[in-house]
């Protein structure tokens, strides 16, 4: 059986999941013209053409990461309290290669690290059973998938209040693994297998482990790029929003979400199974998340590629069914979009307005939203199968639980609101070929259609400008993760 076959099937053929995690088939959708990605660029034939090939490559240039850095969001610390309590990190980070049509996708987890050997017979009878581990992800060129991970997380390392974070899965030769940031020369001696990331620098070597048998795979990749950060997750040079909101400090829901940098232009080169992809100034993208588990049904939506606008635009949006902490089975629709173009930012959440959705087992995605001063509208399809991916669960750790592809089609529209509350000036119109698009969690019967709502005193909570990290001015009392 091919692979597009093979991933046309449901997951549950694949790879079995509890109840929770089911994706069904791809349903029919009618009336879309749908585009093929173009064939990989030929070699050169010329010597202009040479030129223009090494001309979109670049060496990257490694910078330490600064304190008190320009757009850096609340919440890029690792949450990690030391405590017991189920919990979660997870990171995503995303480079978009428009010239080849390719997209990058590095995916890090760590599974209760309070438990950094794994859990033993004492730890299981005081606990019960948890899963515990790192875990290292990326959906790379053509959709093609890579995954190693260890039970053991004793050799990850987090910043307490900065986007910075690595591991080791084999040290180098009588090398100690690294519990911080490194220049990249002394990371390559220390660190065979592993990574390390921060806001301005990405490294790292990866071997599959083989354990994603239903899914085609590349045997390693390695990669070195340098990230220059564009838009956070707010104005441009303005003060970086908690992307939930300020109750985000608190454990109200679950889990919890932040855009860390909306859009960035990163320079380097990725090793893919062998096959070099080099790059300069590509479009940039790095989100996390962290709790105690993953919300029970979700979609997503991400694009930093655009046709139609000038200058950097940045797209996310997503929508999920969350847990309210601290009540049993009791969740809530919650959804948002957040547009970057020009140096704005139009945000769209639940306390400002309303995001609604509709959204197809596998293939559709049709989300809009409206706030006091604007109004947004984006559609997504997809031909392509899309490649399941592992997410943490408490049920059954690092498993698939969602599926995603990079090639996704898009049209995305943003509007100023009239008086009357009808689409005024038309302010952004914009298509791209290389959207994100992830449906997870379950069960996914049939398409779901949602609009956000939210109890009156939460709305009008979040609306009050609490600035939370003002509230600990020394770093040393500040929370874990702020």
């Amino acid at each position: 059986m091919d692979r597009s076959a093979l991933l046309r099937q449901p997951l549950t053929a694949v790879c079995p999941l509890p109840p929770r995690f089911l994706i069904f088939p791809k349903v029919p959708i009618a009336n879309v013209e749908f585009r093929r990605r173009p064939p990989k660029p030929k070699a050169a034939n010329s010597a202009s053409e040479a030129e223009k090939t090494v001309a979109v490559s670049s060496s990257p240039v490694y910078i330490p990461t600064p304190r008190d850095r320009e757009l850096r969001t609340p919440h890029s610390g690792y949450h990690f309290d030391g405590t017991a309590r189920v919990f979660f990190e997870g990171w995503y980070f995303k480079v978009s290669i428009p010239h080849c049509r390719q997209s990058f996708c590095f995916m890090y987890s760590v599974e209760n690290p309070a438990f950094s050997d794994g859990m033993g017979v004492l730890d299981r009878a005081m606990y019960g059973h948890r899963f515990t581990g790192v875990g290292a992800q990326i959906l790379g060129a053509d959709d093609k998938y890579i995954c190693q991970f260890s039970e053991k997380s004793n050799n990850f390392w987090g910043s307490r209040h900065e986007l910075m974070l690595g591991n080791t899965f084999i040290a180098g030769n009588n090398s100690a693994p690294p519990n911080g940031e490194l220049p990249p020369q002394e990371f390559r001696k220390r660190v065979l297998e592993g990574f390390q990331v921060s806001p301005f620098w990405h490294q790292g070597f990866i071997r599959d482990d083989g354990r994603s048998t239903y899914v085609q795979t590349v045997k390693t990749a390695r990669w070195e790029y340098s990230t220059r950060p564009v838009y956070g997750w707010g104005d441009f040079k303005s003060k970086q929003k908690s992307t939930a909101g300020w109750l985000a400090a608190f454990p109200v829901f679950e889990p919890h979400w932040q855009i860390c940098m909306s859009g960035g232009l990163s320079t380097g080169w990725i090793e893919w199974d062998g096959e070099r992809f080099e790059f300069e100034n590509a479009p940039s993208y790095s989100e996390k998340n962290w709790g105690g588990g993953f919300p029970r049904k979700w979609f997503w939506v991400q694009c930093n590629v655009f046709k139609g606008a000038s200058g950097e635009v940045a797209l996310t949006a997503a929508g999920g069914l969350r847990k309210l902490a601290g009540l049993a089975d009791n969740y809530e629709n919650a959804a948002l979009v957040g547009v970057h173009y020009g140096g704005n930012f139009y945000e769209f959440v639940p306390w400002n307005g309303a995001v609604s959705w509709e959204i197809s087992q596998w293939g559709y995605w049709h989300i809009s939203a409206e706030n006091n001063q604007n109004m947004v509208e984006l559609v997504a399809t997809v031909e392509e199968p899309g490649t399941p991916l592992r997410a943490p669960t408490q049920e059954a750790g690092l498993v698939t639980a969602c599926k995603d592809t990079c090639y996704g089609d898009l049209t995305l529209l943003l509007w100023e609101k009239t008086s009357d509350g009808k689409k005024g000036k038309l302010i952004l119109e914009a298509t791209s070929n290389m959207a994100a698009v992830e449906v997870g969690g379950g069960p996914w019967f049939s398409t779901w259609k949602g609009t956000t709502s939210m109890p009156e005193l939460v709305s009008s909570a979040l609306q009050v400008p609490i600035d939370v990290e003002s509230f600990f001015p020394v770093p040393l009392f500040k929370p874990p993760g702020l």
